[in-house]
């Protein structure tokens, strides 16, 4: 895809994200890699559902403005994320409710309950409270990059990334379900788990399917 292709992608995935529900007003931030030093990312004080392409902001590995307006304030995480995982070209960061919910309370999802869950995103961590636009995300966030490519940010909100926006974006999607279908299947009785012959069996599917991304479990 070429810049303006990517630009109209990350207004299309805005969209979705605002209808969706996993943002409120101007909240929530995304970024595609598109050269060694160059970066697309959603600009600061406005609303995802919103934007245009002309209003995607251009930063380099630093954080410095190369086009357009300030870019989000919490553009040092996405930039932490591109240096310690290379193999990351999106990363999306939202406040879906029942994730976030979650995270509010400091609970991980670790709990093996649907095929989809395991095979694509397997545990979900909670990372320490950090204040956002400092440092403090990107150093909490650090020692999980390696394992996982799907992060609750205690009392924030949810952090998921990818080869591309578009499976970026679908990461933050199941995990939206995934939490949902926890609270709501925890209101009506226990969850019941898969056992660990089970789990594997998904996890030797994952391998077979050559997945990309990292998994907590391989």
């Amino acid at each position: 895809m070429n810049e303006q292709a990517i630009r109209i992608e990350m207004c299309e995935i805005g969209k979705r994200v605002y209808a969706n529900g996993f943002v409120a007003a101007n909240d929530g931030n995304f970024s595609v890699k598109i050269g060694a030093n160059e970066f697309l990312c959603t600009p600061t004080g406005v609303s995802k559902g919103y934007m245009t392409p002309e209003m995607i902001c251009k930063v380099d590995a630093a954080g410095n403005i190369l086009e357009g307006s300030s870019p989000s304030s919490e553009i040092k995480m996405h930039l932490r994320i591109y240096n310690e995982r290379p193999d990351v070209n999106a990363v999306v960061h939202a406040h879906p409710p029942y994730a976030t919910s979650y995270a509010i309370v400091g609970q991980a999802l670790t709990a093996p309950l649907m095929p989809e869950a395991v095979i694509f995103l397997g545990a979900v961590p909670v990372t320490a409270y950090g204040t956002p636009s400092t440092d403090e995300i990107p150093d909490n966030i650090s020692k999980y990059l390696q394992n996982h490519d799907a992060v609750l940010l205690e009392n924030h909100g949810a952090l998921t990334y990818g080869d591309n926006l578009l499976n970026a974006y679908y990461k933050m999607e199941s995990l939206e379900f995934y939490a949902k279908l926890m609270f709501i299947s925890s209101q009506i009785g226990k969850p019941q788990e898969l056992s660990e012959a089970q789990v594997e069996k998904l996890l030797d599917i994952r391998r077979k399917m050559g997945l990309s991304g990292r998994h907590p479990a391989i």
